[in-house]
């Protein structure tokens, strides 16, 4: 199978038709003519000053719109209450601090796009211009005209000229971005040193985990394993997740001959020694004991500590020592503690000290 590529010059269709004088067709490019940019065509604003102060005043009241409802979704935010719920036809029963916000911010959005919308279609000019391609890299010819196409769009978007218009919405976009602010109020309080502090302090009775009764040292065998909290903590509080959480204590009796960190010694009463339950490592409880070796061991990823030579770790991830709380014996007998921990529970943090 031949090709036009074997075929002699001479012998193409359109050689041969101008080696005999035949008249050749034209391109088909060349069949049509550039119709051109039709003619402009004037809004009614640009040639009545009454309609445009019109749709001035239009988009004065989207962006006044737009401030108003904002100020009114931080006002729902702060005075509605979260549980209320109301009818709204044919929405049904829901959340009266949801709808609030959704419409109030909805609303301030909105106005702003209509606002800007509006603006452009009708005040900021609309005439065609015509502009050739050009390489990617801008030369210093086309950056000149482009600084110069930017001063001329501030010019007829009558920025200067339209001030309330201007103020309006520079009122609108400023104002809008507060409605975010006013939302990370919901991240919390400032956690300031409550990562330092527990519900432990001095005169806090040690009360069983599993009686809710105070400890006496009779109560804690060698050997043995008990779990406790501070006094007055109850399950039922509020925040009772978050304060056990930090304060759960892991209380061994171990004989005194037997300690080997001095400050372990000194902090205990009876050789009855109180570490935090909660593992350096990410927080896990700690729960069991082994009384031969005086090891604990978390059962997330196995950190062990030497309960015997100051919690220190011999095994696993976990990067310190257990803390230990000081504690003593008060007038009645029981155990209490003689204040909080010295140093902050449970994972390290950017703080730590």
């Amino acid at each position: 199978m031949s090709t036009h590529e074997d075929i002699p010059e001479e012998n193409l269709p359109s050689k041969r038709d101008e080696a005999h004088g035949a008249e050749v067709a034209p391109h088909v490019e060349d069949l049509f003519t550039d119709p051109g940019m039709p003619a402009h065509e004037h809004r009614v604003q640009d040639i009545d000053e009454k309609a445009a102060k019109r749709s001035e005043r239009v988009v004065t009241f989207l962006f006044t719109l737009s401030i108003l409802s904002t100020i009114g979704f931080i006002a729902a935010y702060v005075t509605v209450p979260v549980d209320k719920i109301v009818y709204i036809w044919p929405l049904g029963h829901i959340s009266a601090l949801n709808f609030s916000l959704g419409s109030t911010l909805g609303l301030a959005l909105f106005c702003i796009g209509a606002g800007a919308v509006h603006w452009a279609r009708t005040l900021m000019s609309d005439e065609e211009v015509a502009d050739d391609r050009h390489p990617v890299a801008a030369s210093p010819e086309v950056k000149a005209k482009v600084m110069a196409d930017f001063a001329a769009g501030m010019k007829e978007a009558n920025i200067a000229r339209r001030r309330l218009m201007r103020n309006t919405m520079v009122g609108a976009l400023t104002v809008v971005p507060l409605a975010g602010v006013v939302l990370l109020r919901d991240l919390g309080p400032m956690p300031g040193n409550s990562l330092r502090k527990t519900a432990w302090k001095k005169g806090k009775l040690l009360v069983n985990m599993n009686t809710n009764e105070p400890l006496r040292p009779s109560d804690v065998a060698v050997g043995s394993l008990t779990f406790a909290k501070p006094e007055g903590l109850e399950e039922h509080d509020h925040d009772f997740n978050t304060q056990i959480a930090k304060a759960a204590l892991m209380i061994v009796r171990i004989q005194p001959e037997d300690i080997k960190d001095k400050r372990e010694l000194d902090w205990s009463h009876d050789g009855i020694v109180a570490y935090s339950k909660i593992c350096t490592h990410v927080g896990c409880p700690i729960s069991l004991y082994e009384q031969q070796t005086h090891h604990a061991l978390c059962p997330c990823h196995q950190s062990t500590f030497d309960l015997a030579d100051g919690a220190r770790v011999i095994f696993g991830p976990a990067g310190h020592a257990l803390p230990q709380l000081q504690i003593g014996v008060n007038d009645e007998g029981y155990l209490e503690a003689l204040g909080d921990f010295a140093e902050p529970v449970g994972p390290a943090f950017w703080e730590r000290g």
